[in-house]
């Protein structure tokens, strides 16, 4: 039986730049950080995946302004908080995104209402829900303790 042995010398130092791809955790915190800021926040490197634009989508719901100025460059004009939305916010299979809306949408005296796809719906959120006083829950989370 032999044995292999690997043999290595130095090299010249490598030099670039590397782009990492976007992270939908962080693309998610991204959008959500930039509608409760005052102001302009510039995002580079976006996941622009289904989720993450569903985010996006409740951001504008929430009031903030958000718009695409190109391949994972978004910017986001803060209201300094949430405004109470006109309709149902859908975060269509966004588990993440709902749980971080959900718990950023609390801190302010409003209601709103959540929902997604089939599959978000049958999610349990209460490890996102049940730190919230009983008073303060919703009729739905101390029912079915997930998305209406």
């Amino acid at each position: 039986m032999s044995s292999a042995g690997l043999k290595s010398a130095p090299g010249s130092a490598l030099r670039g730049i590397v782009r990492a791809p976007g992270d939908k955790s962080i693309s998610h915190r991204s959008m959500i950080l930039g509608a409760l800021a005052t102001g302009t926040t510039t995002v580079e490197g976006l996941l622009e995946g289904d989720d993450v634009l569903a985010t996006a989508r409740a951001m504008q719901a929430f009031g903030a302004r958000v718009e695409q100025e190109g391949v994972g460059r978004w910017r986001i004009e803060g209201q300094g908080g949430f405004a109470e939305p006109s309709d149902v916010i859908d975060c269509g299979n966004a588990g993440t995104g709902v749980r971080l809306i959900m718990g950023a949408a609390a801190g302010f005296p409003m209601c709103a209402t959540f929902t997604g796809d089939s599959s978000l719906r049958g999610r349990p959120m209460g490890r996102v829900l049940d730190p919230w006083p009983a008073w303060a829950r919703p009729g739905w989370v101390a029912t079915r303790g997930v998305c209406p």
